[in-house]
């Protein structure tokens, strides 16, 4: 996601969501994302929860299709899924999030500088999270969900950690 800061100098913003429980994992601001920056992201995800994802949906910008983001999926052993040029339907869940970051923070404020813009999208991701039911989660916040759901399923994830 792009937006700029008050001096009109480009910012780019990653955003990393978990489509199952709909939590916000990064909104990381940068004036040029690359591969590294974005893998760097990941694994700092990946060392939070405890484990990496079995795949990856991202669109086609040249940070996720870079030989070396290939080669850390396959050595983290994490699938890919591309989106196809043009087609926002095939990621709906970011561009759900965009779309709100963009209308309840992007558009209402003037970013002075990157540190501003980095504490701002770190207050809504931490909202977005613990604030904000879903009614695609029955009216519980991303991290209820998550919660609710790791302890229900306690029992399967130990098995897959045995594994």
């Amino acid at each position: 996601q792009f937006d700029e800061t008050a001096d009109g100098r480009p910012v780019k913003i990653l955003n990393v969501t978990d489509e199952f429980t709909r939590e916000a994992l990064a909104t990381n601001a940068a004036r040029l994302i690359t591969a590294a920056g974005t893998m760097a992201v990941l694994d700092q995800i990946v060392e939070e929860r405890g484990h990496a994802p079995h795949f990856l949906r991202m669109d086609n910008g040249p940070e996720f299709i870079a030989d070396s983001m290939q080669d850390w999926c396959r050595a983290t052993t994490i699938n890919t899924s591309y989106c196809d040029p043009g087609s926002p339907w095939q990621s709906g869940r970011i561009e759900s999030f965009n779309s709100r970051l963009r209308d309840e923070l992007l558009t209402l404020e003037i970013f002075d500088s990157m540190w501003e813009i980095r504490f701002m999208l770190e207050e809504h991701r931490k909202n977005y999270n613990h604030y904000r039911p879903h009614s695609a989660l029955g009216y519980m916040t991303p991290v209820e969900f998550a919660t609710k759901w790791q302890e229900e399923n306690a029992v399967i994830l130990s098995q897959e950690v045995d594994q």
